[in-house]
């Protein structure tokens, strides 16, 4: 069946996950925890965050959940701490985290625009970190539509906010594309009604995706590829 639009999960999909988040996540632990080693393991340990490697561990709640659902997890080991101060701090530090893009994204972007496909990004994050990362990676402009979980569409994996993709756009649910580097990313696709793609930048390995994906590739340089090859032109 054609492709006439793609939605992109941002953290995992088009900004590989390790290179940005597990550097992010320690400097953030560094700084809530002021110098003290037991309060940083304990931030860690409610993250699911590995201190000695510098990184989530793949069975982190955090790497799909939502900004409120990161800021209910680091809460539980900082009692003094309202949640919602968490979530504006946690808010504040990933509006200019380190960004290692998958690929290089303006002219991956472009050539997908030039085949006539419509764009989106649709994360777990914020709207707003969402823009600020997009808008400083140079690619906002390439997309159509950019949602976060609180844009009113809800969350993945609720199909919800792909379906408002699809209204925004005009486009059918069954030639739209959802890629991501998350079962929550894929589940979303399916419950959708669209095509899935998942994508190794994230930490989930073939064998977690796979179930539920058309296809599994190694980042999302490889999708025109794949579109070549498996679209009928």
């Amino acid at each position: 069946m054609r492709i006439d639009g793609i939605i992109f999960d941002k953290d995992g999909t088009l900004f590989d996950f390790r290179a940005t988040w597990d550097v992010w996540a320690l400097g953030v632990i560094t700084e809530l925890a002021e110098g003290d080693a037991g309060l940083a393991q304990r931030i860690a340990d409610a993250a699911v965050f590995d201190l000695a490697a510098g990184a989530f561990r793949p069975e982190s709640p955090i790497i799909a959940g939502t900004n409120r659902e990161a800021a209910e997890a680091i809460g539980t080991a900082l009692p003094e701490w309202s949640i919602e101060a968490i979530e504006q701090f946690l808010s504040a530090r990933a509006a200019v985290a380190p960004l290692a893009p998958a690929v290089p994204l303006a002219p991956y972007l472009g050539g997908l625009a030039a085949r006539g496909l419509a764009l989106g990004v649709i994360t777990n994050d914020t709207e707003a970190g969402a823009l600020a990362h997009l808008g400083s990676a140079g690619v906002l402009a390439h997309f159509d539509f950019v949602a976060g979980f609180d844009s009113g569409h809800g969350a993945k994996p609720e199909a919800a906010p792909l379906l408002a993709f699809c209204h925004a756009t005009g486009l059918a649910p069954a030639r739209v594309v959802m890629v991501g580097d998350s079962r929550h990313d894929l589940l979303a696709g399916r419950a959708a009604g669209m095509q899935t793609i998942g994508v190794l930048t994230g930490t989930a390995l073939t064998a977690d995706l796979a179930p539920l994906a058309d296809a599994v590739l190694p980042d999302i340089g490889h999708i025109p590829g794949w579109i070549d090859a498996t679209i009928p032109a």
